[in-house]
């Protein structure tokens, strides 16, 4: 007999996703599928207050219908300890706001689940965790200096440039062996932020796509290419990429092999790599997506795959 447990969603607004492209959409419709009740709350209402971790929320019901895709219950004030399941889904900025609720989400463990583990989420961003894996990843450099930038830059000669902790394609500059502007980016960056900057040599193959990989408690489930438009360096689907089917390589099941028992050591149940050709470029834990396309191209249910890694962590 299935288990039906309680089911917090730590997420930007959900009366405004997509309903066909949004995976903590389809993660929590194949939650409410299998019987789970669902509380939703955004990440400015959690909270903790005099020893209990608390958020003010609704239960809420979905449905696969667009413009009346989710009901409402009172908005009411729960307390996250008596629930099995929390979900940390909120969209970056991977800024302190984020990383406070990692902070607070933890003292809720190991009672309860939280996905992903937020020790790990805080700890190994997306653009840092590869780091270690320095075989894996192309030649990058890390650093607000400009000097460093620029000597890299030398070296490579044609790289990518972007804020360390920027998501979904923003901020993202190509600079080629001809570009003059390398100065003045920099100086735009370190005016509106503290953070450092990552470059990245230039891969030609992201022509022809930036493979999202998603894995499972650390077992590749599946992947779609994510192809550039035309004249365009980014292939994320928030600036116009195109998702297409795609197949896993050997190349890209070696990159999983190593990274999958990293992954599920450290609690991260639902992840999206990013490879170009033959090269890891992110790990991303925060927010991944690319459920609903794998599912579109495959008939991979890989919300279900989550579920069933959940619920059996739940069985204990």
């Amino acid at each position: 007999m299935r288990m039906s447990l309680n089911v917090a969603l730590q997420m930007d607004p959900i009366g405004s996703v997509n309903i066909d492209a949004d995976s903590t959409f389809r993660i929590a419709l194949e939650a409410q599928a299998r019987g789970h009740r669902l509380f939703f709350y955004t990440p400015d209402h959690l909270a903790y207050d005099d020893g209990r971790v608390t958020a003010r929320g609704a239960w809420i019901e979905l449905r696969r219908e667009k413009g009346n895709h989710v009901s409402y219950g009172e908005t009411t004030t729960v307390d996250l300890g008596d629930f099995d399941v929390v979900w940390l889904r909120q969209d970056p900025p991977f800024d302190m706001g984020y990383i406070t609720t990692t902070h607070i989400l933890e003292l809720l463990m190991p009672e309860v689940l939280v996905v992903n583990d937020p020790f790990w989420v805080r700890n190994a961003p997306e653009k840092l965790l590869v780091l270690r894996f320095p075989d894996l990843i192309p030649p990058t450099t890390i650093a607000r200096d400009l000097a460093t930038i620029r000597a890299f830059k030398e070296r490579h000669g044609d790289i990518i440039l972007k804020p360390l902790y920027g998501n979904g394609g923003a901020g993202v500059f190509r600079l080629d062996p001809n570009d003059r502007n390398l100065s003045s980016l920099h100086e735009l960056f370190t005016s509106m932020s503290r953070e450092p900057l990552i470059a990245q040599k230039f891969l030609p193959a992201v022509e022809k796509g930036d493979k999202r990989i998603i894995l499972v408690d650390g077992e590749p489930i599946g992947a779609i290419n994510r192809v550039p438009q035309a004249g365009e360096t980014r292939s994320n689907m928030h600036v116009g990429g195109r998702a297409e089917k795609v197949s896993l390589t050997d190349r890209d099941r070696e990159i999983c092999a190593a990274l999958g028992p990293v992954l599920r050591e450290k609690g991260q149940i639902f992840v999206g790599i990013d490879v170009i050709g033959d090269w890891l470029t992110e790990i991303n834990v925060t927010s991944p997506t690319g459920l609903q396309e794998l599912e579109r191209f495959d008939g991979t249910n890989g919300a279900a795959r989550i579920w069933e890694v959940i619920e059996a962590r739940r069985r204990g």
